[in-house]
């Protein structure tokens, strides 16, 4: 259940931060607010167009969406240990697979949106705070809401993402536990090329 909330959710988190690089906001509430507001327009006007055309919804979430990403933190959060340990190749390589297998994660639940509503609790956060939690509830009609915590670090006046929590389960957590278990049968080595050949075979 959780898994699947995770998935259905993902499509959230894409649309919060899909139009971020236009939108001149230093509030991260009301940045999720704005952009959420932006994404769901770009997507009503080409649902047609996307729906015929998947491919091209990924052009859209790696030049769009992802710079939103510190992909070097949320790399470094999710290998744990194992990041210390790994060679700059290994590092290099792991982000760049780990990156595109978010794209079509990214992908498949855009491609999916079904017009959830999206409901900002008061943020409880220090106006100077350079670490904040934007709060949202997800909620799907006919099923109870999910909330969907979304983790943001300033970096050089710019809000970066390094991890969302949904329904109580951490994106970053749960991807950790995952490639450890992965790691430990085949080493990092073996997370890479398995993390490759999947992203392969969506090709």
């Amino acid at each position: 259940m959780v898994r699947n909330n995770l998935l259905r959710s993902l499509v959230v988190f894409g649309l919060l931060f899909w139009a971020q690089s236009v939108v001149a906001v230093t509030d991260p509430q009301l940045l999720v607010k704005k952009t959420t507001e932006q994404v769901l327009k770009e997507i009503k006007a080409r649902k047609q167009e996307l729906s015929d055309n998947p491919g091209r919804i990924y052009p859209l979430i790696d030049n769009i969406l992802l710079p939103r990403f510190d992909f070097n933190q949320i790399s470094r959060l999710v290998l744990g240990k194992h990041w210390k340990q790994a060679t700059k190749q290994q590092k290099k390589s792991f982000i760049k697979e780990f990156r595109e297998l978010l794209v079509r994660t990214y992908a498949t639940a855009l491609l999916n949106y079904s017009g959830q509503e999206i409901k900002y609790p008061p943020m409880k956060s220090k106006p100077d705070a350079k670490k904040v939690k934007v709060k949202t509830k997800v909620k799907d009609a006919g099923a109870g809401a999910v909330p969907i915590d979304y983790s943001l670090y300033l970096r050089k006046d710019d809000w970066k993402v390094y991890d969302v929590t949904i329904d109580g389960v951490s994106l970053v957590s749960t991807y950790r536990t995952n490639f450890n278990s992965q790691i430990r049968r085949h080493k990092l080595s073996g997370l890479i090329s398995n993390i490759k050949l999947k992203n392969s075979k969506g090709k």
